[in-house]
């Protein structure tokens, strides 16, 4: 057969071919990338977090001190001056907050064994009149009664590996705070020369002007939002360890600054906090009415900063959504354990506010955001109508 007379059989053996399939849609096929990029990103923070969590600590540090330094430059002191002096004296009362701490923290963790153990006693007490737990007073009566010196035994062998794993944890925590307040000098010290970097790299004018915008509009609003939550906290802890003291509390001074660094962690930190001090509470009151009057004074003032002198300092626009709070909590303690929870929120901000300056992120940003106080007034109406 000729190639003429093949080529029409060819022709017609290709029109009998189904039709090629249409492009797959370029919309899935980006949330699919974006998906699989979201889990590589959290793959990398979860493996690398020696690394990555110093550096996400430090800026986060820099951002909140960054109006003092420059309140500093402006009154002629330069940055590199303000900054060094600034980060040495926080790190000098960090450091003397913990050595200070240190002995009344370690017997905390020491005693937490017997702590449990007179706590069950106590609720023993009251077996009678709580009948919904009346099998597990028998069991807490039963151990308080029949505990032999083997057992004893069994319990202060446990207390060294207790002490090794909070030890362990807290010479991590220190490592990384050294770290993070050492990158948060250097980029206090530099000034703008970070900026100018970042704003070196775009090839347009116009693009030059918009990151400009942008990264003064980020470092307004998180410096902004940073050093004040940090002042509410700190406000916080004095208030509550001022009232322990004034109950008569042992070591209010450990509890107030227990309070300031469980702030940081929404919702979970509070009732952590009260937790905590109403289990030493029990040992040290004889009842267990006058226990709960100190956990009761430390959610008194947790309630009152969250539900109205924070919303009434810190203002509507960087209110954000209780979910997305949660959830971001929820993973980032899941990442990076309890430093990570007390940095979620921080990070959250930092992220709804780059939200708020791009437009493609815009929908993500109205996500994390919470009610608007439109709403809120009309539904408030429509309630009260």
């Amino acid at each position: 057969m000729s190639g003429a007379a093949f080529l029409p059989f060819w022709l017609r053996f290709n029109m009998d071919l189904p039709a090629p399939l249409p492009n797959p849609d370029q919309t899935t096929i980006k949330r699919v990338l974006i998906g699989i990029f979201i889990v590589l990103v959290a793959q990398v923070l979860f493996v690398a977090q020696d690394v990555v969590m110093p550096m996400v600590l430090g800026l986060l540090i820099a951002q909140t001190l960054r109006p003092v330094v420059r309140f500093a430059e402006k009154r002629g002191l330069p940055s590199g001056i303000s900054a060094f002096l600034i980060v040495v004296s926080l790190a000098g009362a960090l450091g003397f907050g913990a050595y200070s701490l240190a002995g009344p923290i370690s017997d905390l963790v020491s005693s937490a064994p017997e702590t449990g153990v007179k706590i069950r006693e106590k609720f023993a007490e009251y077996r009678d009149q709580i009948a919904a737990v009346k099998e597990a007073s028998e069991q807490v009566e039963e151990l308080a009664q029949g505990a032999t010196a083997s057992e004893v035994q069994r319990v202060v062998v446990q207390q060294p590996a207790l002490l090794s794993a909070a030890a362990s944890n807290a010479f991590v925590g220190l490592t990384t705070v050294v770290v993070a307040l050492i990158l948060a000098m250097f980029l206090l010290s530099t000034g703008t020369l970070f900026y100018e970097k970042i704003v070196g790299i775009m090839p347009l004018l116009s693009e030059k002007k918009r990151a400009l915008r942008v990264i003064y509009d980020v470092e307004r609003q998180v410096s902004r939002y940073l050093f004040t939550i940090t002042l509410i906290n700190v406000g916080l802890g004095v208030a509550i360890g001022t009232g322990l003291w004034l109950y008569g509390m042992p070591n209010p001074v450990m509890w107030g600054c227990i309070a300031a660094v469980l702030n940081f962690l929404p919702f979970i930190g509070a009732w952590a906090g009260a937790l905590a001090l109403a289990a030493t509470a029990m040992v040290v009151y004889p009842t267990l009415g006058g226990a709960l009057i100190a956990p009761a004074i430390y959610l008194g003032f947790t309630i009152l900063e969250g539900n109205f002198l924070t919303p009434l300092i810190v203002g509507r626009r960087l209110e954000l959504n209780i979910v997305a709070v949660f959830l971001t909590v929820t993973v980032w303690g899941w990442l990076w354990g309890l430093l990570g929870a007390l940095m979620a929120v921080p990070i959250l901000v930092v992220i709804k506010v780059l939200c708020d300056n791009f437009d493609s992120m815009a929908a993500f940003g109205q996500f994390l955001s919470g009610r608007p106080a439109a709403e809120e007034d009309v539904e408030e109406e429509g309630r009260t109508g």
